[in-house]
């Protein structure tokens, strides 16, 4: 049995290939591979150990199962998710995120502050407040935030001055303003006051910052997003998208792959199997990419192989179009019309959590990727 892709292409090699050419075809088809991913280049793997964010972590998990596999297509609305953490040490409740990593083109669903609540300061006699007011703001005069047109309110409620968590605000609006002029991105500025709108000093509220807590808790952007890429859909696909040429023709063509050779009798033995699902491992790892790719570590893609010999029955799925084809080649009604093939049926889409070119973590989900089941076409 073939363990990985990578094993595949290595024994579907000529025999009288030099070490060159077998470099350049692996490399050829891990640049085919990273363009079925929507990448150039691979992702340069952290300088130092990073431990993701528990919200994207908890997030994969409840999208996908421990392969990657999508288990609810329904919970995403795009199908990426980007969490940036504030990297600019700037002062105490104004807070500056770099989105650079973000295509033009991709559509701006929702955007995210996530505020870590630190435990209310101990306080002198009885407490005079139970809740405060916060409020977001986003930051139009860089120097001057405070002046007459200088920020524009984004979100605000109350919040408890009771225990510590993470606080979630709405800032959909500034972040499609800033991604069509990043010039335009001066930052946010939170405010802390009481239930009439009046000043506390000192706060008796304090969110975690980047200068002064751990990374775990640092203040965090999170970018919903969707950048068009679907795939063609298949009739019978459970998910969104289906055609198994995104997988098995970009790596086919990278490839030029020749059919296997061996024992005659194999191979006659492989042309007598009914169409089915046989299994197809992707190890992240063994193609070099385990440094960036936080989960899964690799995947079962499965392959469809087998034969579809006339008469075609109902258990291996037949389309109408296949069962004419399989009647028309036995009965040699029309020449060069040869028998169905066995193909995936049903495709199933991917998530992969992984650190970017700027060490942000990303949740993607990739279509058509898993073969579901097979049938003959």
């Amino acid at each position: 049995m073939l363990g990985t892709i990578l094993l595949l292409l290595a024994l579907a090699k000529p025999a009288c290939q030099s070490p060159a050419g077998a470099a350049s075809r692996r490399a050829e088809a891990l640049k085919r591979l990273l363009e079925v991913f929507g990448m150039e280049d691979p992702p340069p793997p952290p300088a130092h150990f990073k431990q993701p964010p528990q919200y994207m972590v908890d997030l994969f998990n409840t999208v996908a199962n421990a392969d990657g596999v999508t288990k609810n297509p329904d919970i995403l609305e795009g199908n990426t998710v980007r969490s940036f953490l504030e990297k600019t040490h700037s002062e105490k409740m104004r807070f500056l995120f770099v989105l650079s990593s973000v295509a033009k083109y991709e559509k701006i669903l929702m955007a995210e502050l996530h505020l870590f609540r630190l435990w209310p300061r101990a306080t002198d006699g009885p407490k005079k407040h139970h809740f405060c007011q916060v409020s977001v703001y986003q930051v139009l005069a860089k120097n001057e935030p405070d002046a007459p047109g200088g920020k524009k309110l984004l979100a605000a409620r109350l919040v408890s001055l009771q225990g510590s968590g993470w606080e979630v605000f709405a800032i959909t609006q500034a972040v499609r303003d800033w991604m069509e002029d990043e010039s335009s991105n001066k930052g946010l500025l939170v405010t802390v006051q009481g239930l009439g709108g009046s000043p506390l000093d000192p706060p008796p509220l304090q969110f975690a910052s980047s200068r002064d807590h751990h990374e775990s808790k640092k203040p965090m952007l999170v970018l919903f997003t969707d950048d068009g890429r679907r795939g063609a859909s298949l009739p019978m696909a459970g998910f969104p998208g289906g055609s198994h040429t995104l997988w098995h023709g970009s790596l086919g063509a990278a490839m030029s792959v020749p059919r296997l050779t061996g024992p005659r009798s194999t191979r006659s033995l492989d042309r007598l199997q009914p169409c089915q699902k046989h299994p197809l491992s992707v190890d992240f790892e063994e193609i070099g990419w385990s440094g960036w790719i936080i989960s899964p570590r690799g995947y079962n893609a499965y392959h469809c192989k087998g034969s579809c010999p006339f008469p075609l029955g109902e258990n291996m799925r037949p389309t109408n179009h296949a069962t004419v084809q399989s009647i028309i080649n036995a009965l040699k009604l029309s020449e060069g019309v040869s028998s169905p093939c066995c193909v995936p049926d049903k495709l199933y889409s991917i998530n992969l959590l992984y650190f970017d070119d700027d060490e942000n973590v990303v949740l993607k989900q990739y279509d058509d990727m898993v073969a579901g089941s097979c049938g003959c076409h």
